[in-house]
Formats: C-alpha cells, sequence, structure tokens
C-alpha cells in the first residue's frame, strides 16, 4: 500500500507538471491561432497539441521517476504502450470537450477549460494512472529482448550458444556411453 500511495504522490506531480503545460499551451492557442471564432475547430486542435507536448513531458517524469522501479529495458515497446495509453486519455479529455463545446453548446472559453482540463483531465488521469501501473510500467515485467539503451556500466551480452556435446566415431551420436 505504502508503494502505490508512493507512485500516486509521484504521478501526482508529474501530472502537475503535465497540466500546466497542457493548461499553458491550450490557452495560449485557444486565445491565438486557434481562437473558435477564427477556426471552427480550434478548441479541439488547441487540445491536442497542448496534450501531445504533455505526454511527451509526463513519459520523461513517469518513466525516470514515478514508475523508475519498474520501467522495461524494452525503451520502444514501452514508449508504444505510453503513447497507445496517453492516446486514450487524450481521446477521453477530447470527447469532454467535444460534449461541452458542440453538443451542449458551452462554447465560452471557461466551459471549453473546464471541460477538457477539468472533467476530461479528471477522467483521463484516472484511465492513464490504471493502465500505466497495470500495463505499461507493470512490476516484475519479462524482458524478451536486450535493452535498447543499457544501464551506463552494463554491457550487452551475445546470447548463450547451447554447449553440443561432440561425438565420437566409436560411439554413434544418441546412444548412452
Amino acid at each position: 500500500m505504502r508503494t502505490l500511495l508512493g507512485q500516486f504522490a509521484r504521478f501526482g506531480v508529474v501530472g502537475g507538471v503535465g497540466f500546466l503545460v497542457n493548461f499553458g499551451i491550450f490557452n495560449l492557442l485557444l486565445f491565438t491561432v486557434f481562437d473558435s471564432k477564427k477556426i471552427h475547430e480550434g478548441p479541439l486542435l488547441a487540445n491536442v497539441i497542448a496534450t501531445i507536448v504533455a505526454i511527451a513531458v509526463n513519459w520523461v517524469g513517469n518513466r525516470y521517476w514515478t514508475f523508475r522501479e519498474h520501467r522495461g529495458q524494452q525503451l520502444l515497446r514501452e514508449g508504444v504502450e505510453f503513447g497507445v495509453v496517453s492516446l486514450g486519455g487524450l481521446l477521453i479529455g477530447l470527447g469532454c470537450l467535444w460534449i461541452s463545446h458542440y453538443a451542449l453548446g458551452f462554447d465560452s472559453k471557461l466551459a471549453d477549460n473546464i471541460s477538457s482540463n477539468v472533467v476530461g483531465l479528471a477522467l483521463g488521469t484516472a484511465f492513464r494512472f490504471a493502465l500505466y501501473r497495470l500495463w505499461v510500467f507493470r512490476p516484475h515485467r519479462g524482458e524478451p529482448a536486450p535493452a535498447v539503451f543499457p544501464a551506463a556500466g552494463e554491457s550487452v551480452a551475445a546470447p548463450a550458444i547451447p554447449a553440443v556435446e561432440p561425438t565420437s566415431p566409436s560411439r554413434p551420436s544418441g546412444s548412452p556411453s
């Protein structure tokens, strides 16, 4: 339980940094180039761009701090899995924003922020934490191939070649000795 609470606290700090990045970029874009008065899909585009940047920030924080004990050696696989889960979280946030802005007609900047950065973020965060912990950074996950980037001081060993017992001309292969 202590490990879970520690991970959740670190996840919250990393998420807080990601939130600030997302919130800042979202609003910068929403109030400038993606203003809904200029571009109809502006809020959605601003949300996608801001979330992608925040995902990159969160990847580094979660890999090297939150789940550092459980990160795998397979950087590419873990990165793809992190991206898939993060995309799911992005879609949850986009869904909340789309429902609020387009289906319900709450099209003010405040409503866009509440639907995206409060409701969507809360639902997406629960989804991401569960899947990061249970899938991407699952403890004791097997590592079938060598690391893409071995840790400092680690050498990448060649695969072991099984020893083959030589056969002698006086004894056919497979016969008991």
